[in-house]
């Protein structure tokens, strides 16, 4: 007797590379979805791919999302003159619809194209525009998501489910306007989707439920470039040192810029969105990072941060101006953590080391020049209980306890020195 055959399992698909090389991305003309392909046999379309276990089909036109246009998509690959050429547009693209510094453009310009090969990295930074309401941050995420990957638009009104499972489905580019949540719980989650996001090999983990009804743990993709709106910062300094950042209540509006924008501009952000998938199909498998990018005199996280997009900007002029945005949002995060409470500790720890010659300072000695310094600046009360806490699980300091008392040794003095340079001391 012959054993019936099993069909064939059709799996929704957004992105595919075969073994040999080949590519296939979701696009969307005409209220139909297919798959773009790429691959020794050139530019294609089609409906479905076969695969080993099955067949891959497009997420339909009828996707929720697709259908209300908060992930957008390309219509198809086009072609463009050279990278060059494709930036020339971005540029003309931004400049038009946002006001933003010259530099910051070539950041975002960068950015951009990194939305498109982001899978060739391992670290990302995220992009951020900072300012009060009407300062055009919203207008600057709407047209520079535009023309990202994938973009898939989000805001504080959004519940939390729903952004772990379009990350994990499209794996495209968030774009997350007013992020600074005013719910703590949603605030939780979307730091973890940063914290998690930034770094490939770091998915968030959450409880689903069954159609049985059992519970069984998920792992939802977040890792890929977020540009983000807010009024505020993020209370976590790591998580702030991942942004790059652009202050729009530095700027006055160019008085070009229209008030609203035209229907014509989702128009160009869906041309330059097919010259970009171009350019993902010519350039993921290449793309990789460039080691003499690297700056060994900076920090490893501005390396981690600015690397990448160094890699991707194809001219000197281009990666100059990447580079002094980067130094200049280096400063201000110094700036901002030489006013903390633990920078102040390490000043008065410094300054007793200076005077005294002994092999260690009492905590009770730091948390009384701590006071002093601070002179009723922060809230809650200098007790030495509370400075050991901050030497140890902050800093990461050694104190031992000799005579009933916890002391600092000044063999810490290295290490101290290392976190005065890291907090702009």
């Amino acid at each position: 007797m012959n054993k019936q055959k099993k069909p064939e399992r059709a799996v929704l698909t957004v992105s595919h590379t075969s073994a040999d090389g080949s590519m296939a991305e979701l696009v969307l003309k005409d209220n139909a979805t297919a798959f773009c392909t790429y691959g020794a046999g050139g530019l294609g379309i089609a409906p479905y791919l076969k695969h080993a276990n099955g067949e891959l089909r497009p997420i339909p036109p009828t996707n929720n999302l697709l259908k209300h246009a908060a992930v957008l998509l390309p219509s198809e690959a086009s072609t463009y003159r050279d990278v060059s050429t494709l930036l020339e547009e971005l540029r003309s693209y931004i400049n038009r619809y946002v006001d933003i510094s010259p530099d910051f453009v070539e950041v975002v310009c960068a950015y951009v194209l990194l939305t498109w090969v982001y899978e060739a990295f391992n670290e990302l930074c995220y992009l951020r525009f900072s300012g009060d309401y009407g300062s055009g941050k919203s207008r600057a995420l709407i047209v520079i998501g535009a023309v990202c990957n994938k973009p898939f638009f989000a805001s504080a009104a959004s519940t939390i489910s729903p952004v772990f499972y379009t990350l994990d489905t499209f794996r495209g580019t968030l774009i997350l306007d007013e992020a600074d949540f005013r719910y703590s719980d949603l605030q939780a989650d979307i730091v973890k989707i940063m914290n998690n996001g930034s770094t490939k090999g770091f998915p968030v983990l959450r409880q689903t439920q069954t159609e049985t009804r059992d519970f069984d743990p998920r792992a939802f993709h977040v890792f890929g470039p977020k540009v983000v709106a807010m009024r505020k910062t993020f209370d976590d300094v790591a998580l702030e040192s991942r942004f790059l950042t652009e202050d729009m209540n530095s700027r006055s509006v160019r008085a070009d810029i229209p008030f609203n924008l035209p229907d014509i501009q989702r128009d160009e952000a869906l041309r330059l969105r097919n010259k970009l998938l171009m350019y993902r199909f010519q350039n993921l498998a290449s793309t990789t990072i460039c080691e003499d990018q690297v700056d060994r005199a900076r920090s490893g996280r501005f390396n981690q941060t600015l690397v990448p997009l160094l890699s991707i900007a194809p001219t000197e002029d281009m990666r100059a101006a990447i580079r002094r945005y980067g130094e200049l949002s280096e400063e201000r995060t110094r700036s901002v953590r030489a006013l903390s409470i633990e920078a102040e500790l390490i000043g008065a720890i410094r300054e007793l080391l200076a005077s005294e010659l002994t092999d260690a300072v009492s905590v009770g000695e730091i948390a009384s020049a701590l006071r002093q310094r601070v002179a009723g600046e922060f809230d809650r009360p200098i007790t030495p209980r509370y400075v050991g806490q901050l030497l140890r699980r902050d800093l990461g300091l050694f104190t031992f306890k000799r005579h009933g008392a916890y002391v600092l040794p000044r063999s810490e003095e290295e290490k101290i020195e290392r976190l005065a340079k890291r907090y702009g001391l």
